[in-house]
């Protein structure tokens, strides 16, 4: 990886500035009451390519995206992930990794450490049983609790998301553990009713309104979503086809109008649209009554609390 460059100063297609790129639907977690992307430990890692990710990188850059998140499933998996973050950074576009932080190998910290990344991950509960019940994996609570102490001592600023799962959960508990240990971004936000959480089919109204405003999501087998929560509602394909030729399409503009705007929530990457309920703590961005930015990190993108 290369020294961060300047970042593009073309304007996107649709004001798009910043695109989930979810490489791979593997992970060594099972979230079976939660995970958005219904991810595991025997998913693939999709038919994108490491050539067709770094072609969509090589696109972004090209039409004025300035931020991708890496997502999954858990993205340190795939096999070119340190490959496809140095082929961003190399672009001048910065880079936020969202991971489970359950097995972080020794060189995975050198791309956690590089100026142009940004680190964020999931944290359930302060116990070991109430964090191993929603991951579905034994061992998780204490492996991820040591990388994030990890990360911290390594002068990497992590950000996490909460998201409540099951009753007795331990919530509070495990904000208040996370803030003695050092960590100041922190959110926490209710169950989506997407992937393994659906009840029902799929709805807008579990969105926060921010989808494909000035941002997009690209899935494992090149579907061009409004988010990654917004998964099922694909706009187009990059396997033959481009972003840009996604972002000016009427299907586009046709899910763009399908998700409700909610009031509070930005209609650009940049404004500040993660507000508080009513009568909760100003800190607490993005709970539950109002559900607009949903984003654990405060980057510019619909995140999701949970991997």
């Amino acid at each position: 990886m290369t020294e961060v460059l300047q970042p593009p100063t073309r304007t996107a297609p649709d004001g798009v500035t910043f695109l989930g790129l979810e490489i791979t639907s593997r992970c060594q977690l099972t979230c079976s009451s939660h995970c958005y992307a219904e991810a595991g430990p025997t998913r693939t890692h999709g038919t994108m390519t490491a050539k067709d990710w770094k072609q969509v990188i090589d696109e972004a850059a090209r039409i004025g995206v300035t931020k991708v998140q890496f997502i999954g499933g858990e993205p340190t998996l795939h096999p070119d992930f340190t490959k496809l973050v140095g082929h961003a950074l190399d672009h001048g576009i910065g880079v936020q990794v969202y991971s489970n932080l359950y097995r972080v190998k020794l060189e995975r910290w050198r791309p956690f450490e590089h100026p142009g990344v940004s680190l964020a991950t999931s944290y359930y509960a302060d116990t070991d049983e109430g964090h191993d019940a929603v991951t579905g994996r034994k061992g998780s609570h204490s492996a991820t609790r040591a990388n994030i102490i990890e990360a911290l001592r390594r002068g990497i600023h992590v950000q996490i998301g909460i998201v409540d799962v099951l009753a007795g959960q331990r919530v509070d508990q495990a904000r208040a553990e996370l803030e003695a240990l050092g960590v100041t971004d922190i959110n926490i936000d209710r169950v989506r009713g997407v992937g393994n959480a659906a009840k029902l089919p799929p709805s807008t109204s579990e969105l926060c309104g921010n989808c494909a405003k000035g941002r997009a999501a690209i899935m494992p087998d090149g579907a061009v979503t409004p988010c990654v929560l917004g998964r099922f509602l694909p706009t187009g394909s990059v396997k033959g086809g481009s972003l840009k030729a996604v972002f000016e399409s009427d299907r586009w503009r046709q899910v763009q109008q399908l998700i409700p705007h909610r009031a509070g929530a930005g209609r650009t990457p940049d404004e500040d649209s993660c507000m508080p309920s009513p009568g909760a703590n100003p800190s607490d961005a993005c709970t539950p009554a109002d559900s607009n930015d949903c984003d654990p990190s405060r980057a510019p993108a619909c995140n999701p609390k949970y991997n």
